[in-house]
């Protein structure tokens, strides 16, 4: 199934005196990019927590938060830690002793500063193992949400794709009209220009431009690229890159087309063409 890059997910796990939320956000990026928000607890699962996410995702910017709240029933009457008291002393009468005009910490700020209030024991390992099995749930709603978005995303590029192969449809059967059309034109100038003497010189130049001014090469990679697309679109995995090049050999075709033609017709279809294939484009750069 098609994956967009942008999605959003969020969990939250409610442990014995604590609360463990964690979010993932992600957006278009060329390759995978990942970004981490972790408590203090959590840090150290940093390699495990990418290894998880790069397991899953293939593209785009990911930012991973995990926070820890505690719970009421975890600092409830369990005092201050001595052991962070005494460090704090230590530590503010030594910048006293170097730095006179600094300011002492204030009881807000102790009580503020990381383990100073003694907590309900919480087994590190029994978070980590959360953590992780929780990454594994919001993964999976990532996933989804990305791949609920990447249906839209197929959708109108499928729509888009059908518009294109209706206008290179409508020009083909014109095309033997308008070559027929151009040739009589050409003709008549050179007529005009070499007279009756230059019959064979004539000749030449009219099958020269007949040749250049032939769409049918660019017609046909066109409807090959369509074919392309479509068959890509169809894949699993990561399908944004080639979906990328598709689009710009889709668009050079398209110029080419312009760049030959000699009729009006064919000016439209190359326009409309090049129109519809840059709303394509910009619905690739979020596909995965």
């Amino acid at each position: 199934m098609t994956a967009s890059m942008t999605g959003f997910a969020a969990h939250s796990l409610t442990l014995d005196h604590a609360s463990v939320s964690i979010d993932l956000r992600s957006v278009n990026q060329r390759f995978l990019e990942l970004h981490f928000r972790l408590a203090d607890e959590f840090r150290s699962l940093e390699p495990q927590l990418r290894d998880l996410i790069n397991n899953r995702l293939a593209r785009g910017k990911v930012e991973c938060r995990v926070s820890l709240n505690l719970l009421p029933a975890a600092t409830l009457d369990n005092g201050l830690n001595p052991a962070i008291l005494e460090r704090l002393s230590h530590w503010q009468a030594d910048v006293l002793q170097r730095l006179p005009n600094s300011a002492p910490l204030s009881v807000n700020e102790v009580l503020r500063w990381p383990g100073a209030v003694q907590t309900a024991t919480l087994s590190q390992d029994a978070l980590n193992e959360a953590v992780l099995a929780g990454l594994h749930e919001t993964l999976d709603e990532l996933v989804e949400s990305r791949l609920r978005e990447g249906a839209k995303l197929k959708q109108h590029i499928l729509d888009r794709l059908g518009a294109a192969e209706a206008q290179v449809a409508s020009l083909q059967p014109l095309l033997p009209a308008l070559a027929a059309a151009q040739r009589d034109r050409l003709a008549e100038r050179l007529r005009d220009a070499l007279g009756e003497t230059g019959h064979e010189r004539l000749a030449q130049e009219v099958a020269l431009a007949a040749q250049k001014a032939d769409v049918d090469e660019e017609l046909s990679r066109l409807a090959t690229h369509f074919s392309e697309v479509r068959r890509v679109l169809d894949q699993a995995g990561a399908i944004g890159k080639r979906l990328d090049f598709l689009m710009q050999e889709l668009h050079r075709e398209a110029n080419t087309l312009g760049s030959k033609s000699v009729a009006v017709e064919t000016s439209r279809v190359s326009l409309e063409l090049k129109v519809l294939i840059e709303q394509m484009r910009e619905q690739v750069q979020n596909i995965e």
